[in-house]
């Protein structure tokens, strides 16, 4: 098994604009070291740790070049384009909400969107078994002319519409399990048959006024998005339930010839913009049963694009987990947070309230 792994310093080197977590600075509002939760440390301390155990030699390391003004365009207006490249060729500035660059961005966003191309076309074309892009900035809040909650550009959208557009794929499925709903992506694609969009993220976090489980896709597209709220509190458990009772078979239901995973570590238990309580070995398991489930439905053709996770420690641990899984090597990082998380899980109570409500969206969805 060859699993590829791309990355780029330059993603590294993308910054924000004057925040303070969240909040634009200004009034009461004081400066804050570090700005934006999105920063380069998770992201790199991943990488770095892949180094000190040895896994990065299990890899096939890759750069890639950034994706081309064709590319961005079959999923962003030029116009938005345009405005884009003429700010980041200046200042830098923002154009949504919570979406900050710098001088440059447009390019690093392009390269991030680069990345995630590559690792598809990959996969598709049989040089690698499955990807991983280690993409920054990410994407999947990212709407067709309004970047958002810290995404530019929407990185697996372009990497879709270029494959379709080279004949690469007919028919792919999008598994979103970043704690925040990736409405971007499901707003791109709601009306479209040959790409499934589901998300599996804690109801009402963020975006705040989407998410809805009956959210299914309209015209064409009915029935080809799947939205899985979770209640705030849901660990491990709830998880792997929601999994194997509602992602796994709706995949098989549809028959997708690959499968991208929107791979944002921010559901994990000690990430500051969620309230839910995912271990490094829940990433590593809903890792393993989606590589049995694109092993039966699609030759396991699976790529893994790198979105949120905000905690520097703890990134790092669930990234390895998943990248071990997914390239099947020996080599681990024993979590040195794993007792107390464990201690931490919902009780049987709450895992038993929150498989009741998984129970009504398998009625609503299956």
């Amino acid at each position: 098994m060859v699993t590829a792994f791309y990355w780029n310093e330059e993603c590294f080197w993308h910054g924000g604009g004057n925040y303070a977590f969240t909040l634009p600075v200004g009034g009461l509002v004081q400066p804050l070291v570090g700005g934006l939760p999105e920063n380069p440390e998770t992201k790199r301390r991943l990488k770095n740790l892949l180094h000190v155990t040895g896994l990065i030699h299990d890899l096939a390391v890759k750069q890639a070049e950034p994706a081309h003004w064709d590319d961005l365009a079959r999923v962003h207006p030029e116009s938005f384009l345009h405005r884009f490249k003429e700010l980041s060729d200046g200042a830098g500035g923002e154009l949504g909400l919570r979406a900050p660059f710098s001088h440059g961005g447009f390019e690093i966003a392009a390269l991030s969107a680069g990345l995630a191309q590559s690792a598809l076309h990959d996969v598709l074309t049989g040089c690698a078994q499955n990807a991983y892009a280690l993409s920054r900035p990410p994407g999947h809040h990212c709407l067709p002319e309004f970047p958002n909650g810290f995404c530019l550009l929407n990185n697996i959208a372009i990497a879709i519409e270029s494959a379709m557009a080279k004949g690469l794929s007919q028919r792919i499925a999008v598994v979103d399990w970043d704690v925040h709903h990736g409405n971007g992506t499901e707003a791109i694609f709601y009306d479209r048959e040959d790409v499934f969009t589901i998300s599996l993220h804690q109801e009402r976090n963020y975006p705040m006024d989407t998410g809805d489980c009956e959210d299914r896709g309209a015209g064409a597209g009915y029935g080809a998005n799947m939205n899985i709220p979770l209640p705030p509190g849901s660990g491990h458990n709830s998880y792997i339930e929601a999994f194997e009772r509602l992602v796994i078979p709706a995949l098989q239901g549809y028959g997708p010839d690959a499968i991208i995973v929107a791979c944002g570590y921010d559901a994990a238990a000690v990430d500051p913009l969620s309230r839910t309580l995912a271990t490094a070995e829940t990433f590593r398991l809903m890792t393993q049963l989606i590589m049995e489930t694109a092993h039966d439905l699609c030759d396991g053709r699976l790529t893994l694009v790198h979105e949120g996770g905000y905690s520097e420690i703890y990134v790092p641990f669930c990234g390895h987990g998943v990248l071990q899984e997914l390239s099947q090597s020996a080599i681990c990082a024993p979590d040195p947070m794993a007792q107390t998380l464990t201690l931490r899980q919902p009780s049987p109570r709450f895992d038993n309230f929150v498989s009741s409500l998984i129970g009504e969206m398998e009625d609503l969805f299956l």
